[in-house]
């Protein structure tokens, strides 16, 4: 069961690489969530080192606290629907706000394969 879920994570995760062609800056999106992808698809076929999940939860949740101000400023506002809208350029927390999401998004996958049963050494 854990195999099934670790390759539908992966799959869902190369789709939110694909669809970062359109991000103001889609390389680092990409290359993010096909590392998770990356990682959770091979989890699904062999063990891992449990130090490399360890890595990327480390670098994912440390680039998240550089975005956390834009989180934390959006959080506090009234309107909260703006991150689902258009990128304003004077709003800069929209941005940091939807990336600082995605990057928990990521954490989470890479976590679940940290915490997968027989997926780690």
């Amino acid at each position: 069961m854990h195999k099934i879920i670790k390759l539908g994570l992966g799959f869902i995760y190369l789709v939110f690489a694909a669809v970062q062609y359109n991000d103001p800056d889609p390389l680092l999106w990409i290359l993010v969530y096909c590392l998770v992808a990356g990682i959770l698809i091979y989890g699904a076929f062999a063990k891992v080192s449990k130090k490399i999940p360890l890595v990327i939860l480390v670098l994912l949740g440390s680039f998240s606290l550089t975005l956390l101000p834009g989180f934390i400023e959006w959080v506090g506002l009234p309107e909260k629907q703006e991150i689902f809208g258009e990128m304003v350029y004077k709003k800069p927390y929209i941005e940091e706000t939807r990336e600082f999401l995605g990057l928990w998004i990521a954490w989470f996958g890479v976590f679940y394969l940290y915490k997968s049963p027989n997926s780690v050494l």
